[in-house]
C-alpha cells in the first residue's frame, strides 16, 4: 500500500501509451529541479554512490519548473519538484510523448520566517496573505515594532512559490515591492540580514539565523506536518518519464528505504509516514 501511495501515476496521462524511459549511459543519472528537494537529493546521491561505485549521479537545482522542463526536454532523468505538475506541463508531456510519474519521497512544511530580533511569534494565514499582498506594510499592524516590513519571496520557477501562492495567497498577487529570490537559501540569507524582513523556506533550511513563526498558532515542525495541523504543508516529488527503471529506480527505492528516510530527516525534512 505504501508503494502504491508513493508512486502516483498522473491520472491525465494515457496509461496505454508506451513511451521509452530516458536512457542514460550505464550508471549515469541526472537530477534537476527544486532547491527544496536539493539537499535530500544531494545527500542521498552521495550515500548511494558510496554503496554503488558504478553509479555516476549529477544533482542540480534551478527550481521545480526548470526541473520539470528538463524532464520534458529529455535533459534530465529525474525532475525534483516541491509541487505537483501543472495542467499545462502535463499537456506538454502528452504532446512530446512523456509519461510523467510522480514519486513522493518526503513531506515538508513551508516555514514563514523573520529576523530573530523580531518580537512577533506568530501570524494567521490571513495576516500572512495581507503582508504578501502589500495590504499590511508595517510590523506594528500585526503586533510588532513600528518598522517597515521587507517582503521576501521566491521567483516564479519555484515550486515553493507555487505552493505558497496556492495555500496562502490563494491566487492574490504578491506585492511588486517583494524581493524575489532564486532559492530557499537565498531567502534565508536575505531574511537573516534584514531586521524587518519576512520570508518562507522549506523546513530543511531553518537555522539559528532566522526565526520560524507559528501559523494559525501551530509551529512548523515534523510532528505538526505529519499530523496535518500545520497549514502550509506539502509532499516532495521526484518525477520520472514512465515508471523509474535502472539506476533511477534503485536511487528512489533507496530514498524510500529506512536508511534513505533517515537521510530525509537528517536534512530537516519529514520522512514518509
Amino acid at each position: 500500500m505504501k508503494r502504491i501511495m508513493r508512486t502516483l501515476i498522473l491520472t491525465c496521462v494515457i496509461l496505454t501509451l508506451t513511451v521509452p524511459v530516458l536512457q542514460a549511459q550505464e550508471g549515469q543519472l541526472v537530477l534537476q529541479g527544486s532547491t527544496t528537494v536539493l539537499p535530500i537529493a544531494q545527500a542521498a546521491a552521495e550515500v548511494f554512490m558510496q554503496k554503488n561505485p558504478q553509479a555516476n549521479i549529477s544533482v542540480r537545482g534551478g527550481g521545480s519548473g526548470n526541473g520539470i522542463a528538463a524532464l520534458i526536454d529529455g535533459t534530465c532523468d529525474i525532475a525534483d519538484a516541491s509541487r505537483s505538475m501543472k495542467v499545462e506541463e502535463i499537456l506538454l508531456c502528452q504532446k512530446k510523448g512523456i509519461s510523467p510519474v510522480s514519486n513522493i519521497i518526503a513531506m515538508d512544511g513551508i516555514a514563514v520566517v523573520v529576523h530573530p530580533s523580531n518580537p512577533v511569534e506568530g501570524l494567521s494565514m490571513e495576516q500572512i496573505k495581507d503582508i504578501y499582498a502589500g495590504k499590511v506594510t508595517n510590523w506594528k499592524e500585526v503586533g510588532g515594532k513600528d518598522q517597515k516590513i521587507v517582503v521576501v519571496s521566491r521567483d516564479s520557477a519555484s515550486g515553493t512559490f507555487e505552493t505558497f501562492n496556492e495555500l496562502v495567497l490563494k491566487g492574490e498577487k504578491v506585492t511588486p515591492e517583494a524581493l524575489a529570490q532564486a532559492s530557499n537559501q537565498a531567502v534565508a540569507t536575505t531574511v537573516a540580514s534584514s531586521e524587518g524582513a519576512i520570508g518562507y523556506v522549506g523546513l530543511g533550511y531553518l537555522n539559528e539565523t532566522i526565526k520560524a513563526l507559528a501559523v494559525n498558532g501551530v509551529i512548523p515542525e515534523q510532528e505538526t506536518v505529519v499530523s496535518g495541523k500545520y497549514p502550509i504543508s506539502r509532499p516532495l516529488y521526484m518525477y520520472t518519464n514512465g515508471a523509474p527503471q535502472g539506476v533511477a529506480k534503485d536511487l528512489i527505492e533507496f530514498i524510500w528505504s529506512e536508511e534513505g528516510q533517515k537521510i530525509v530527516k537528517e536534512q530537516g525534512f519529514v520522512p514518509l509516514p
